[in-house]
């Protein structure tokens, strides 16, 4: 390990490469489902359970909030300035790959909001997986799941950001 090289810095180094690929697999995606399904039924990947279909979403998760795309696209600013000051922080493997995948999907998703039609602040996020009695998705909502479940597991096991971990007997002693 260089001097320069810290545990920190490493942490912080791999959250910015699963941001970086995550990102880079939901644009490339997105640019393949728009170039082959424009215009097209529904292409069967396995049967009827997992389908490619082109969506254009001007809202949130299940399409809430489609009247006020820009509110949703200055919290998504919001967020990718958060998650990225959170990535600066962390010392924690779980929580670097976590970090990553939430900055990948928050700016894979606002990516669409900024360069696609009808305009910055107003694009329409491009989603074309589709489940079975399921909203459509895309790669960045993927990414963005399995970060608010990895979350969920480090804080439930007490890991803090920076690799703490609070004991059980904290929690639950009087104060």
């Amino acid at each position: 390990m260089s001097g320069d090289e810290t545990p920190g810095r490493r942490r912080t180094t791999l959250a910015l490469a699963f941001a970086a690929v995550g990102l880079t697999v939901d644009q490339v995606t997105k640019v393949l489902a728009v170039r082959e399904l424009t215009d097209r039924d529904p292409v069967e990947v396995v049967g009827t359970l997992l389908q490619l279909v082109l969506v254009y979403n001007p809202g949130a998760a299940w399409g809430a909030g489609s009247s006020i795309t820009p509110v949703i696209t200055a919290i998504a600013i919001v967020a990718t300035v958060v998650v990225l000051w959170q990535i600066t922080k962390v010392r924690h493997v779980g929580w670097a790959v976590a970090l990553g995948l939430l900055l990948a999907g928050v700016a894979g998703n606002l990516t669409d909001r900024m360069l696609r039609d009808p305009g910055p602040f107003r694009g329409h996020v491009v989603d074309f997986l589709a489940l079975p009695n399921f909203p459509v998705f895309n790669v960045a909502d993927m990414c963005i799941n399995v970060a608010g479940v990895l979350l969920v597991v480090l804080l439930f096991r007490g890991i803090g950001v920076d690799g703490t971990r609070e004991s059980r007997e904290q929690e639950v002693s009087p104060r």
